[in-house]
């Protein structure tokens, strides 16, 4: 081949590689962190505050308040552990008068116990017995309210003696709802919060880090069966009209840019990290992620931001963690995720020039390809 067919030649393929690389968008998966913060600098309303996720940072956070959706609220301890059950209206007592004197006149024909079964408790908190007329045992303890009776008999038929059993009514029993083997009613008697899942079948195994909600006066308060498992001292004892419901950890996260994965993920602990959330995504992309530039995006409500010592210094918060320092890793382990966070893993400034370098490359090949057929 001749120098102008070879020249024509090595012209064609660079000017046709140099078309293709001119005239593509060359892949971007996630924007460049420096990109997203120096945007900052142009909002002129103060919507916007960057904390770098250091040691320093930690305690200050930590005093901000919770965000996100989600169960929220806190719990209560045990108190001052298991309590006898008292008798309240609506339940029913199996009262039963034993009596062997010849001349009871609570017995009669060779009988020996009189016995008087699901006797409600009225709205006023009494029972009628007889030759007693009505008996006053709300508040009491079931033993309390036998030597009551017993007493009281014991006037008319000194040699008397009073047998008594409760059954619990609505406002002696607890509802248990949902993710158990068996929701309904049952009878407080003292038990605790844990008690009351066993006697339910236990927690359905198929629920995501189950969540524990207790409505009781109108408040609810919320925890983990991972907690309660974990401290005893939070199992704490039911009182009659308390609902315990189990259900399915609602709170989750997002994962965004050169993530291993991009997706909303269920929280995978009570508190995650945020280098265990990293790890429930499978981490960063080794050959797109900045490790420089790992952004948490926050929103919190308004009246955090009012209280500048309890809060941020704008409702939209931007944590950026170095997972190259020391430090960053460090208190990247310590940081704790809110339900609803972003976890933003910024694109490297490097991959932009790999992209243009592979095109680049490619073109020189082609050169040397077309510069080998026209030697031969």
């Amino acid at each position: 081949m001749t120098d102008p067919n070879r020249r024509r030649l090595l012209a064609a393929a660079v000017g046709a590689a140099a078309a293709a690389l001119s005239g593509c968008s060359l892949p971007r998966g996630a924007a460049q962190g420096r990109r997203i913060l120096s945007s900052i600098e142009d909002d002129t309303g103060g919507s916007y505050a960057v904390y770098p996720v250091t040691r320093e940072l930690l305690p200050r956070v930590a005093d901000w308040p919770m965000t996100g959706s989600g169960p929220q609220g806190g719990w209560i301890s045990a108190g001052g552990g298991r309590s006898t059950p008292l008798i309240r209206a609506g339940d029913r007592l199996d009262l039963v008068v034993w009596d062997a004197s010849e001349t009871s006149l609570l017995t009669n024909g060779g009988a020996r116990a009189v016995p008087m079964s699901q006797i409600e408790v009225a709205n006023d908190g009494r029972i009628f017995v007889p030759y007693l007329d009505r008996v006053r045992v709300t508040g009491m303890t079931v033993e309390a309210a036998r030597a009551e009776i017993q007493d009281k008999l014991s006037v008319i038929a000194p040699s008397a003696q009073v047998q008594l059993a409760m059954s619990a009514g609505r406002a002696n029993s607890v509802d248990l709802v949902g993710g158990v083997a068996r929701p309904g009613t049952y009878p407080v008697d003292g038990m605790s919060v844990l008690e009351l899942l066993a006697a339910g079948g236990g927690v359905s195994p198929g629920l995501n880090q189950p969540v524990i909600r207790l409505v009781r006066g109108g408040r609810t308060h919320v925890t983990t069966i991972r907690r309660l498992y974990e401290n005893p001292a939070l199992d704490t004892v039911l009182m009659g009209g308390d609902k315990v419901i189990v259900d399915s950890d609602s709170r989750r996260f997002i994962a965004l840019g050169a993530a291993g994965r991009e997706q909303i993920v269920p929280f995978p602990a009570d508190r995650p990290t945020a280098l265990e959330a990293l790890a429930a995504v499978g981490g960063v992309n080794d050959m797109r992620a900045d490790p420089k530039a790992v952004l948490i995006l926050r929103e919190y409500p308004a009246a955090a931001v009012a209280d500048g010592l309890r809060g941020p210094g704008a409702p939209r918060v931007i944590f950026v963690i170095d997972m190259v320092s020391a430090d960053g890793l460090f208190s990247a382990g310590n940081f704790v995720i809110n339900p609803d966070d972003v976890i933003y893993v910024s694109e490297s400034p490097l991959n932009a020039f790999s992209t243009v370098s592979q095109v680049v490359g490619s073109i020189f090949g082609l050169a040397r390809q077309a510069n080998n057929v026209s030697s031969d």
